[in-house]
């Protein structure tokens, strides 16, 4: 049996929560999903997804509780949405802490502020998909080892790197498991 966390220190963490149990469900898959806030519980988790949320706050949460030493050093795959792909960048618009785990450089807020929010139809993994922008960041440079799963108006949307994937929506606010379905594939 597997074990996702989700990351339980800001953000979209219940919506994150509901949408993996659905994924488990339709996978029908031995796994659970469970909040985890402190590096002991994460260390239990084969995966983990880091929400939405502000980045910079979820970051300095993350070195203070030495969770970030802990996602390194015990190599867990992540998937990261909005401010979580952020986080698992190794450089950004701005300083703060990072993960550093997937080979890019993320812009911050790529698409406006919090009024300039929006949903479009994205194709990903060779579907249609509704991605739900808010105060989305962009992919603005990749490295060799870095995938590109999706693009909107030119700008980079969702990436991965090994079994981390970074998506600069919000795949936990509609309806589809397609995402987090792919990632727990991932993970297996």
């Amino acid at each position: 049996m597997i074990k996702i966390g989700i990351l339980n220190l800001q953000g979209d963490v219940s919506e994150h929560l509901e949408m993996t149990k659905k994924a488990i469900k339709k996978l029908k898959i031995e796994a659970e999903a469970i909040k985890v806030k402190k590096k002991d519980e994460i260390r239990s988790c084969d995966a983990l997804i880091i929400s939405g949320g502000e980045s910079t706050v979820i970051g300095k949460l993350m070195e203070k509780e030495n969770i970030i030493e802990t996602i390194k050093k015990e190599k867990i795959p992540i998937m990261g949405t909005c401010a979580g792909m952020i986080l698992l960048a190794k450089e950004t618009d701005h300083k703060q802490p990072l993960l550093g785990i997937i080979d890019m450089k993320v812009q911050r807020n790529a698409f406006g502020r919090q009024r300039e929010s929006f949903e479009e139809k994205i194709k990903i993994l060779g579907k249609e998909f509704n991605g739900i922008f808010i105060r989305a960041p962009a992919v603005t440079r990749t490295g060799p080892k870095v995938k590109i799963l999706s693009k909107l108006n030119d700008k980079i949307i969702a990436v991965k790197q090994g079994k981390n994937i970074a998506l600069a929506f919000h795949p936990e606010l509609g309806n589809d498991t397609l995402l987090h379905e792919h990632f727990i594939k991932e993970v297996l």
